[in-house]
């Protein structure tokens, strides 16, 4: 049986963490697409090395919400709160992963000048932490209409990347001399997508948190 104050403040605890995981990985994210527009390797490599922190906060995540349930025993309720904590962390840390990926395209492309100017990949990054801030609203509030108004703003995301891959295609055959620069900058384009996704997902667990049933929003 729950005990209420000790599980409210674990719960507490867990949201606190959470949030400071969505900033850490928000910083990582604008940083990434920072080294991406000034060509900043040195900037690369401090996400890369930063990215532990993040990891570690999972790991502190994941204790806790395991903790929390053997020490606990929470009602139905209480425990789809628990669950739901793990899974948006683990989101969280793949969001982590993909300014990762990104720092590594930009060490790949190193001081190559650019094809051309990096314009919409930025719009992309922005509208995915627009995202994670709405999705942490949505989770500190159980704020559901939010969480489903993150779908919209992922077809936006989804919306750029097509038009920015199309302009990569073309690149492709008008400057055949980047191909390895455009490839990464499709894989940067890729990964926000993903972002993005993981941010849905984010979306999907906190209806689940709250209303107790299963909404598929990457539709």
């Amino acid at each position: 049986m729950t005990k209420r104050p000790t599980f409210d403040a674990a719960l507490q605890q867990l949201r606190e963490k959470l949030m400071t995981m969505v900033s850490a990985s928000q910083h990582a994210l604008h940083e990434a697409i920072e080294a991406l527009k000034t060509q900043d390797v040195a900037k690369a490599d401090e996400i890369i090395e930063n990215d532990k922190k993040i990891n570690e906060l999972e790991r502190e995540i994941n204790e806790l919400a395991i903790m929390t349930i053997l020490k606990q025993q929470p009602v139905a309720s209480d425990l789809r709160r628990l669950i739901v904590a793990l899974k948006i962390s683990s989101d969280v840390e793949r969001i982590g992963d993909i300014a990762v990926n990104i720092a590594k395209s930009v060490k790949f492309i190193g001081t190559e000048p650019h094809v051309k100017p990096i314009v919409h990949i930025p719009e992309m990054a922005a509208i995915v932490n627009e995202m994670l801030d709405h999705a942490l609203h949505a989770f500190h509030n159980d704020d559901i209409e939010e969480a489903k108004r993150i779908a919209l703003e992922d077809d936006r995301v989804d919306e750029l990347q097509g038009k920015i891959i199309q302009e990569l295609i073309d690149l492709m055959s008008e400057k055949p001399e980047f191909t390895n620069q455009i490839t990464q900058l499709s894989f940067v384009t890729r990964n926000l997508e993903r972002a993005g996704d993981h941010v849905t997902n984010i979306a999907e667990n906190i209806l689940y948190s709250v209303k107790g049933i299963r909404i598929d929003l990457n539709y």
